[in-house]
């Protein structure tokens, strides 16, 4: 497979993605489009003890979640260890090298009446640090109105917003002190910023920028593969309970870098220069 051209990230995209904490970059996967969307509909066949389902009633249409199958799905696997991801990754959040964290599929299927909810990523995650990248993948056309939603700047905010269970909106964790409320973003004034999108683009975010997307009323189906990166400053940080996706024996302390063999660092690659 042909490495997608990185030429493409400019430094004014550079900055933008660092003052905004989110950027679209168009078509700079399109060439992985056709692996992408077989790994994709294998993920949707078969998917794992950690996929999540919402609002499966036959007159909701089904959303569905699921979470680390790039080991197990080789389009997926392929992609990480071979595109340019890691590469592009390292531009944007200027760090010298990056690790593969995890990646998530996400479908809503026709008539979805599920919206993902306004939340930051982080928050839900085992690790803590600035330098972060999710690439969020449309394996189909959207519009605006089917695209990501992404608050500008939210991700220097003073604190991380408190995570909640999607489905019942509970706290996620019993101990939340150190967390913030999420504003009113509809209510709020806040710049978000939402593209029109193909297959190929991606719209890359900090996992500290909130965002959501809204239910599926089409009458297509509506897939997303993401893939999450990060760079030199991130470093393992236990939560106060289950983290999302979860990593019950991964075995780490407070301020380790994440361990290689679960987490892959992918640049340099074996024929870069180090």
């Amino acid at each position: 497979m042909l490495r997608t051209v990185t030429h493409a990230i400019t430094n004014q995209i550079i900055s933008d993605y660092q003052e905004n904490g989110v950027v679209v970059l168009r078509g700079i996967f399109s060439d992985w489009m056709p692996a992408l969307c077989r790994g994709a509909d294998y993920n949707a066949a078969h998917p794992s003890s950690s996929a999540l389902i919402h609002g499966s009633n036959a007159d909701q249409g089904r959303f569905l979640e699921d979470f680390c199958n790039w080991q197990l799905i080789p389009e997926f696997r392929d992609f990480v260890l071979n595109s340019d991801i890691g590469d592009i990754a390292a531009r944007l959040m200027g760090s010298r090298t990056v690790q593969f964290f995890h990646d998530h599929y996400l479908q809503k299927d026709a008539g979805t009446a599920t919206a993902t909810p306004w939340h930051q990523d982080m928050p839900y995650y085992c690790v803590r640090g600035e330098q972060t990248v999710s690439f969020w993948i449309p394996l189909d056309p959207r519009n605006r109105n089917a695209s990501l939603n992404c608050v500008t700047g939210s991700h220097r905010l003073p604190k991380e917003i408190r995570p909640t269970s999607w489905s019942t909106l509970d706290s996620f964790y019993e101990d939340d002190a150190n967390f913030m409320d999420l504003p009113d973003i509809d209510n709020g004034g806040y710049d978000i910023k939402t593209w029109a999108v193909d297959p190929g683009d991606a719209i890359a975010f900090n996992f500290k920028t909130i965002h959501g997307a809204k239910a599926n009323i089409g009458q297509a189906v509506n897939r997303t593969v993401s893939f999450r990166l990060v760079g030199d400053d991130v470093r393992y940080f236990q939560r106060p309970g289950r983290t999302s996706p979860n990593f019950p024996d991964i075995k780490q302390k407070n301020g380790d870098r994440l361990r290689e063999d679960w987490f892959p660092v992918i640049w340099p690659t074996s024929d870069e220069e180090k």
